[in-house]
């Protein structure tokens, strides 16, 4: 897996995560994630476009980022997720208002 981070003018961060979002690998988006979101009203997308498999400890971590986010008065959200987001959201059952967006343009564009 791989993830870069690129910071906007406006203050919004963009985390681009390739690769399969697992157990082995839902550390580094951990990692990165606390980096990003030690900021007042972290605002964050998480692009998962490049993700081809997504299992219950990666989405987990992009939920633990949202509430966390939240919590500081921002927020985290999801953008161009792929096929496996239906089954994985019905596997995990009930999950925190996260925003799901089809694209990075669309959950930056959501307002701030």
């Amino acid at each position: 897996m791989h993830v870069s981070v690129i910071g906007n003018p406006d203050d919004t961060v963009v985390v681009t995560v390739r690769g399969n979002l697992d157990l082995a690998t839902a550390p580094v988006l951990r990692t990165t994630l606390d980096q990003v979101l030690d900021r007042p009203h972290p605002r964050v997308v998480v692009d998962v476009s490049g993700v081809g498999f997504c299992d219950p400890a990666g989405l987990g971590e992009i939920v633990s980022g949202h509430r966390r986010a939240a919590g500081s008065g921002g927020w985290v959200r999801l953008a161009a997720p792929g096929d496996w987001l239906p089954g994985l959201l019905r596997t995990a059952g009930p999950m925190p208002a996260l925003g799901i967006f089809p694209t990075v343009a669309d959950a930056l564009a959501a307002g701030l």
